[in-house]
């Protein structure tokens, strides 16, 4: 494959409708696109042409925002029917307490779902509260990455109160303690953090189970530190992720080349550095 994508959210109406709700409008204005709603066939119909395997997101903040979940089981059904262009990582809502823990391990062990992805801000937990730690213990036990949203979010941008989304609790520097407290657990930062992206940067170079997801943001409205950190000391754990519906594949990778990246760095972000992360190398 081309490139691994580690960052795709379903624009079919089981998220962009029923999960985003009254979100999806600001949403859409904030990233300046309208997205049309597909069909999972015609997604997988898009990944394949770009020669992309797509890592979609299940997605459960049902507590802190009242709607309903993109489910897991939605997820894998994707998965299980485009092996060849769909893998997935799980969601569950962190509120939720020992169902939260049981549905992510029904998620990997069950489902084969390969990851959790958390968004602090619109699921209403600080990460480094210690009443969820259950959860990255499992994440342990199991051996899989844990994606967190970190920074400003595009989903209640622009409206009164941002939707009730508190952007602080995406802060990259409350994953530093996770980091710390679990050695073992691979943590993964999702979008370039703006507006704490020197923030991620310097958890990521201090703690080596820090990786960075590149999504959400164009390559050419980085900051010269991220440039340099990407293309530097953080090639080996810096990872391709567009956020699509929002961003594609061709307009990302046109903006990254804008940076110069050599043939081999260029691979490790794009595909080698996520197959060596979800253990595709070895089958």
């Amino acid at each position: 494959m081309r490139a691994i994508d580690l960052h795709v959210h379903l624009s079919t109406p089981e998220w962009m409708v029923a999960s985003l709700g009254p979100l999806r409008e600001a949403t859409e204005r904030h990233f300046r696109t309208e997205v049309p709603l597909r069909t999972v066939d015609e997604m997988a119909d898009e990944f394949r042409a770009d020669d992309v395997l797509a890592v979609l997101l299940a997605w459960d903040a049902e507590t802190a925002m009242g709607l309903p979940p993109l489910t897991n089981d939605f997820v894998a059904s994707c998965v299980e029917r485009y092996p060849d262009v769909f893998t997935g990582f799980a969601s569950v809502d962190p509120w939720k307490g020992r169902a939260a823990v049981a549905e992510l391990r029904r998620a990997v062990t069950e489902l084969g779902l390969r990851g959790l992805k958390l968004h602090p801000s619109c699921q209403g937990f600080a990460p480094n509260d210690r009443r969820f730690y259950d959860l990255y213990a499992t994440a342990v036990e199991l051996d899989v990455p844990v994606l967190f949203h970190t920074g400003t979010t595009g989903l209640g941008a622009g409206v009164r109160g941002g939707g009730g989304i508190k952007l602080g609790l995406s802060r990259p520097i409350l994953l530093d303690d996770v980091a710390a407290d679990f050695p073992e657990l691979t943590i993964i930062g999702a979008h370039p953090s703006w507006p704490w992206q020197d923030e991620m940067l310097a958890v990521a170079q201090h703690k080596a189970n820090v990786w960075l997801d590149l999504s959400g943001w164009s390559p050419r409205r980085w900051s010269p530190e991220l440039v340099k950190a990407v293309l530097g000391p953080l090639r080996d754990r810096a990872l391709y992720g567009s956020d699509y519906p929002f961003i594609t594949f061709a307009k990302w990778l046109d903006a990254f080349r804008s940076h110069g990246p050599d043939a081999a760095v260029e691979d490790q972000i794009l595909r080698g550095n996520a197959s060596r992360l979800l253990g595709l190398d070895a089958g």
